[in-house]
């Protein structure tokens, strides 16, 4: 109870000036995204957050960092960029840093939901930090430079008093509307049928490409300046943008969410909403003898209990598990194994080596992936 009250008084203190898109913005993208979600995402939703909706627990990860209990997630909402990258250096810039940044840690809290042994309180968390760092991605100011904070050191003055670039697109323009998150989403939720289905099912890097493209406009406009005060014309010229930002993170958290509770939602206590579970849980049945498979065929093997080898082309570390990638570097790795609780650290040692690994297929995303918590289900050859 101290705890909740702690993480109260802080988050009243503190949310005005320290959350990206406000609180009105980010309640948006929560209410947009709960308007496209399928019925399966809905039931999923409804049992792990009881009363809460989408668009109450939208800002909770930027209340909860203020905590002594969650410090260690404030990188988690942005990432740092210099600029002038092309897309495919941008890529391999984004997924090679190796320090926590909004990037890992959606990846991070996706995996979490996805984990068929994770709790409905570690679910609950995951989806809490999803809706928020959606948001944060199509933040333009959070996809941005470190020498300027993201634009935090960068002074302006709007409407006659002292701002900067970065609380500007924070709050300040969303705030000029005058509009509550309810009104911002019947406005801002106007996406035609195409575009629903283009921006889903666009890759992750590519949201946080769009917001690196604006943030880089928005350096230059700012170097352009003669005078740093800026009026209702930079409002006018801009609110278009956040609009379809906000729109497009709304819609695109609806998609992450419908096509991970696509099966219903399945916790480490089983089905939790009634839907049937598919794949069961990522670990084999004790006793199970693994099937030996050749890596190109992994994908014929789902849900069953595999020993098969490959060479580690590369891995990541992503907070609370490694990723190794077997047979090819990503994203055209044959196997994927994630390396959790025990096992996170056996990745050591392992690049350009040969391994086995033991332990149930399971499909994520496409990819075969096989989960591993015990150092002892990897064998180096």
């Amino acid at each position: 109870m101290k705890k909740k009250l702690l993480l109260f008084a802080v988050a009243a203190f503190s949310t005005v000036v320290l959350l990206s898109w406000g609180v009105t913005g980010h309640r948006t993208i929560g209410k947009i995204a709960e308007n496209h979600l399928s019925s399966e995402a809905k039931a999923a939703v409804k049992e792990l957050l009881d009363s809460q909706t989408l668009a109450d627990v939208a800002t909770w990860a930027d209340e909860a960092r203020m905590t002594p209990e969650y410090k260690h997630t404030e990188p988690w909402h942005y990432i740092n960029l210099p600029l002038g990258l092309t897309y495919s250096d941008f890529q391999k810039t984004v997924e090679g840093i190796s320090k926590a940044n909004v990037y890992s840690a959606m990846l991070k809290e996706e995996a979490i939901l996805r984990d068929k042994n994770a709790s409905k309180e570690q679910k609950a968390e995951a989806l809490k930090f999803v809706v928020h760092f959606v948001g944060d991605l199509h933040q333009p100011m959070h996809i941005s430079r470190e020498e300027d904070k993201g634009g935090n050191t960068i002074q302006l003055n709007y409407e006659g008093k002292g701002a900067n670039l970065h609380s500007v697109w924070d709050s300040k323009l969303i705030d000029h509307q005058g509009l509550s998150y309810e009104q911002m989403a019947g406005k801002y939720d106007h996406a035609s049928a195409a575009q629903v289905k283009t921006w889903q099912s666009d890759p992750l890097i590519k949201w946080i490409w769009e917001s690196y493209e604006i943030s880089s406009k928005l350096y230059a406009e700012v170097d352009a300046m003669k005078s740093r005060a800026i009026d209702d014309s930079y409002y006018q010229e801009h609110i278009g943008i956040i609009e379809q930002r906000i729109d497009q993170a709304g819609i695109r958290l609806a998609g992450v969410l419908n096509e991970i509770f696509k099966n219903g939602l399945v916790t480490g206590a089983g089905v939790a909403n009634g839907s049937a579970a598919i794949g069961g849980s990522a670990a084999p049945a004790p006793g199970t003898k693994p099937v030996v498979v050749d890596i190109h065929d992994a994908g014929k093997h789902l849900d069953e209990n595999v020993r098969t080898c490959g060479s580690v082309a590369g891995y990541k570390v992503l907070g609370g598990m490694t990723l190794l990638n077997l047979g090819a570097a990503y994203p055209n790795q044959l196997l994927t194994v994630v390396l959790k609780d025990a096992a996170k650290g056996a990745y050591e040692g392992l690049e350009g080596q040969t391994i086995c690994v033991t332990g149930k297929l399971i499909d994520y995303n496409g990819k075969s992936e096989i989960i591993v918590t015990d150092p002892k289900m990897i064998e180096k050859q």
